[in-house]
């Protein structure tokens, strides 16, 4: 009876620590950048190349915020707009450790899938494949009452701006793009149908020459 207890309770405990594991708490986000929005707009510019310096997880936290974060907490409000505000993008962080999906209220990570994604997001393109950070922007069509295949790709843009503009402003290497392997890419995060892959944001320190 002892042993039944003691396995009953060792097993709860790894339940826990799994469970603990699979949801990581991001700092706040630190929006005192020195850049101005006129510097970050004079100076963006794509890059496909990358260190392979890891992004610290207030240099993730920041980026993200400033990709489609909240920025009017009473409100629920964004920093990027969206048709109707249905508020329809999501944003996955591919790395190393796996795709996790990204809650812009908590700031948070929850782990999606373990797998290592990369290749299938840099797709012909084996140079992004270094970057250690893709984000991923996916359109939600649901909630939409009609022209999600508009409003979808036009809110997706005003992400993908805003990525570029923030990278720029902390120093960082981006390029949109839409080019991968999206049927793999969906099944490894399990899309449905009303999810629609939409562009990916290679990101990592610049390459030291």
């Amino acid at each position: 009876m002892k042993r039944t207890l003691l396995f009953a309770v060792t097993m709860m405990v790894m339940a826990g620590c799994a469970t603990a594991q699979d949801t990581w708490q991001l700092p706040e986000p630190d929006t005192n950048v020195p850049m101005t929005l006129t510097q970050a707009l004079k100076q963006r510019h794509s890059s496909r190349e990358f260190s392979d310096q890891k992004l610290s997880d207030a240099t993730l936290s920041i980026v993200l915020w400033g990709a489609n974060g909240i920025n009017r907490p009473d409100r629920k409000l964004l920093t990027a707009p969206t048709a109707t505000n249905a508020q329809d993008i999501s944003m996955y962080v591919c790395r190393e450790d796996g795709a996790w999906l990204w809650d812009a209220m908590s700031n948070s990570l929850t782990q999606i899938c373990k797998e290592d994604i990369r290749g299938a997001l840099a797709g012909r393109q084996e140079s992004t494949k270094s970057a250690p950070v893709f984000l991923l922007l996916v359109s939600d069509y649901s909630k939409f009452r009609g022209n999600a295949e508009v409003w979808g790709p036009m809110d997706a843009g005003y992400v993908s701006q805003n990525i570029c503009l923030i990278s720029e402003a902390l120093g960082l290497n981006t390029v949109p793009r839409g080019m991968m392997d999206a049927e793999t890419v969906a099944k490894a995060l399990g899309l449905n149908s009303n999810q629609h892959i939409m562009l990916n944001h290679p990101i990592g320190h610049p390459l030291k020459r």
